[in-house]
């Protein structure tokens, strides 16, 4: 018998059944992102992790849930690895990982939040199809909410853990300066969790919070009343090539130049607001320069972002250049000195993010 071909191509029956067998596995993996958002919006994950192992329905009797959601819920997590399943008594529970990845908000590793943002581009489906054909763009104010939120909670873990710590005193001589007392502008702070770790660093330095979108700016001074830091930040609605102020010591962007519609032209404004002896850190989501050195979990990830919010913003800014989520350091670094900037290097990295340092 003739081996099955596919327009006149011999199928390989071994790597279509690898092939099958991983898209069945993915297609159980798109099911579920969902279930994840409504187990971290009804504080499932949490409960279970508090109160486990739980069966179904004390799980239901503790969240003020139906048994029967909740029981299909949980199976459908301890088949794909995220809840742990006794079969002898029935009851399910999270192991310590399981619940850093899930269920503790504080956890460097919690990823609730990027699902949470999935579902979020998800909702702009049919836009950003039709803009494939057209070459148009969809803003970050014209997503849905979950996509701010989501983005703000899946990137804030590695902020809360590496910004102080490691970031910050990456740059030459930044960490003492700030000590001391610096001007700081965020550009792109959104709902202002970078601008108030910062501020709770370093009481002496002044910050200002600065972000296109006027309901995020809302949200990050309710933040900054609720963390009790609005004394030392001020707040800006602006652009990141207009945003107001001069002789900053430090500009900040966290995870948002790669998503501006005119690159070079912000960075001849930041260069311009800058101090003689100033820094801007860029913190970008981690990427090679060459697509092949890409092709892994964390560049998948990034790539699909990218093409459901980050290239469409950009796009719906001009985009010239849209560089993507996965720039990469050499691309990045010649748009930077475009701008006018004289050096830029790579203070750190961690296997999500790339923190560059550019200098006048």
């Amino acid at each position: 018998m003739a081996p099955p071909t596919i327009a006149g191509e011999p199928i390989d029956e071994e790597r279509l059944d690898e092939l099958v067998g991983m898209a069945v596995n993915e297609l159980g993996a798109a099911y579920y992102a969902p279930l994840i958002v409504i187990g971290d919006r009804l504080g499932l994950y949490e409960a279970l992790s508090d109160g486990g192992p739980l069966t179904p329905v004390e799980l239901a009797e503790r969240t003020d849930t139906v048994e029967r959601y909740v029981g299909e819920w949980l199976a459908a997590g301890a088949a794909g690895g995220y809840v742990t399943y006794d079969s002898g008594t029935g009851r399910y529970s999270l192991t310590p990982e399981q619940t850093a990845l899930l269920a503790d908000e504080d956890s460097p590793v919690f990823l609730a939040g990027g699902f949470q943002g999935l579902m979020g581009y998800q909702k702009r489906l049919s836009e950003i199809e039709a803009d494939f054909r057209i070459g148009e763009g969809v803003g970050w104010h014209e997503q849905d909410e979950d996509v701010c939120h989501g983005t703000e909670r899946f990137f804030q873990p590695s902020y809360e853990t590496n910004l102080v710590d490691e970031w910050i005193p990456a740059l030459d001589g930044m960490d003492a300066k700030l000590t001391t007392g610096a001007r700081v502008a965020d550009v792109g702070c959104g709902h202002g969790a970078s601008t108030i770790i910062m501020a709770e660093a370093y009481p002496g330095s002044e910050f200002v919070a600065i972000d296109y979108h006027e309901h995020s700016i809302e949200v990050a001074r309710e933040r900054a009343e609720e963390a009790g830091v609005a004394d030392r930040i001020s707040f800006e609605v602006a652009t990141a090539k207009k945003y107001d102020g001069t002789d900053y010591d430090l500009v900040t962007m966290f995870d948002a130049y790669h998503d501006m519609g005119d690159p070079v032209g912000v960075a001849s404004h930041v260069l311009e607001t800058l101090a003689d002896d100033g820094a801007w850190m860029l913190v970008e989501p981690f990427a090679n320069d060459r697509v092949e050195d890409n092709l892994n979990p964390v560049g998948r990830a990034f790539y699909c972002a990218s093409t459901m919010a980050c290239v469409p913003n950009s796009l719906g800014q001009g985009g010239d250049p849209a560089l993507g989520a996965q720039a990469g350091e050499a691309r990045l670094s010649e748009v930077i000195t475009e701008g006018g900037f004289a050096s830029v290097r790579r203070a750190t990295e961690t296997p999500f993010n790339l923190v560059l340092e550019a200098g006048p």
